[in-house]
């Protein structure tokens, strides 16, 4: 077996994030655990649980849909968790709506928005299913719906087809361009200057930020996209199930509710059948807000702006570069790589992910479920599958639109396993992202593992 190469890459503000770990995240070598899925996930930090915990503990609390003490209080301590979305991200421009999730903040857009049968949705092939699902509403409604595609080589993108496609639309209405601020997947950092060209060219932006404000501050007085989608538990890991659509103030009365709910009305008549939406962000907050964790979420933001997001950013750009110099070295005896890292192969604009394929000495790709076991049996988190991201998994595994389209035409239902069996070609990947939390360590032992896989 080759040795590993050494490593010149000096980790960024490595004693601040040695303590860090273990103040705040000591259960991790407490349980002997190697967590490398920040994208799927972050971790929350002890001293967050403590706060809301305290806050929980000393404080009655009831539903905010009253005037009475403990309503009120609740309704205070949401207000300050939704002021300080708005302040953290520089965002007095905009209403701050508190959602489920991204994915819920998404679904609010694609439902509410004007489609018809003169509407264009453009968005990108690097897009989560949440986004790509927004392409339904449009399509019901008649509209039209264009991929700007992918290059193989880095899974970056063409801005001058981008600009193309945004160009070709001048016979259509209610026109929206969609995509990530950074990929969930190959952690590619797309050009945030997209949105000023694309709104001069009439169109409206959506902009998925939900893998890139883990590790990046978003101003939203520099770039000024119409709609913008945020999960919290990505950025600071608790609570979970509570995101944000931040929704640029003037074009707020743009989208369209197609239904209401308790707390989103301000007048409701039966015998008139008649009723008024609240015209504010109360509008979207369908029935009763998640009152008890909301107050998290400023706990969380203050968390995050006390170790400073340029200081995560600079932790995580140098852990990447590590763990990429490492993957490269791995050699079976003959030669062969034993990984095959799919994407950029510089260090530009990238978030902390890195995804990649695993090969035997003779060249055969494992399964990505195989490699996930073996993993599991290490105590090491990373995640395998597509990653709701089917454009960046049909690039990497060269399917053609000839065979998708043959599978879809002669299957009624199916899942990738079948795809696989179908077409004979490999699906998925493995993508291992590092955090706030991640080590030294933590990353010498997933290449233990590795060389554990050289020469089979």
């Amino acid at each position: 077996m080759n040795a590993l190469a050494e490593n010149k890459t000096v980790l960024a503000h490595n004693d601040f994030f040695e303590i860090l770990r273990n103040v705040e995240y000591k259960r991790l070598d407490t349980h002997k655990q190697v967590y490398l899925d920040f994208t799927g996930g972050n971790l929350y930090a002890k001293s967050q649980i403590l706060e809301h915990q305290d806050l929980l503990i000393n404080n009655i609390l009831g539903n905010p849909h009253s005037t009475n003490p403990t309503s009120q209080l609740s309704t205070k301590l949401v207000e300050e968790s939704r002021q300080k979305v708005i302040d953290y991200f520089n965002a007095e421009d905009y209403y701050c709506i508190f959602t489920q999730n991204a994915s819920n903040a998404l679904k609010i857009v694609g439902e509410s928005y004007p489609f018809n049968e003169k509407s264009h949705f453009l968005l990108l092939a690097d897009n989560h299913n949440s986004v790509n699902g927004i392409r339904q509403f449009c399509l019901s409604k008649g509209g039209k719906v264009t991929y700007a595609p992918i290059y193989y080589q880095d899974l970056r993108m063409d801005e001058n087809f981008v600009m193309e496609k945004l160009q070709e639309s001048e016979n259509f209405e209610n026109k929206l361009f969609a995509f990530p601020a950074q990929s969930n997947v190959s952690g590619v950092k797309h050009d945030l200057s997209w949105i000023k060209k694309a709104q001069d060219l009439g169109w409206d932006v959506l902009l998925d930020a939900a893998a890139f404000v883990p590790t990046n501050q978003l101003d939203l007085k520099e770039v000024k996209p119409d709609f913008v989608c945020v999960s919290f538990y990505k950025i600071f890991g608790y609570p979970t199930g509570i995101g944000c659509l931040l929704v640029n103030k003037e074009k707020f009365k743009k989208l369209q509710k197609p239904w209401f709910a308790g707390g989103t009305v301000s007048l409701v008549s039966v015998n008139a059948i008649h009723h008024f939406l609240i015209n504010n962000h109360e509008r979207f907050e369908d029935g009763t807000l998640n009152y008890l964790d909301i107050p998290a979420v400023k706990i969380g933001l203050d968390y995050i702006e006390n170790i400073g997001i340029q200081r995560i950013n600079e932790r995580v750009a140098s852990l990447r570069k590590y763990l990429f110099e490492k993957l490269e070295s791995l050699q079976h005896d003959n030669g062969r790589k034993l990984i095959q890292i799919f994407g950029p192969k510089d260090h530009q604009n990238l978030g902390g992910t890195i995804i990649l394929g695993f090969y035997n000495q003779e060249g055969v790709r494992y399964e990505f479920e195989q490699i996930e076991e073996m993993a599991n049996q290490h105590n090491i988190s990373l995640r395998s599958g597509c990653f709701c991201n089917p454009g960046i998994d049909e690039v990497n595994n060269c399917l053609t639109d000839n065979e998708l389209a043959t599978y879809y035409s002669s299957h009624e239902q199916g899942d990738y396993k079948d795809m696989i069996k179908f077409l004979g070609k490999m699906r998925g990947a493995t993508r291992i992202s590092v955090g706030i939390a991640t080590t030294k360590n933590d990353i010498d032992k997933l290449m233990n593992f590795m060389r554990e896989l050289l020469n089979k």
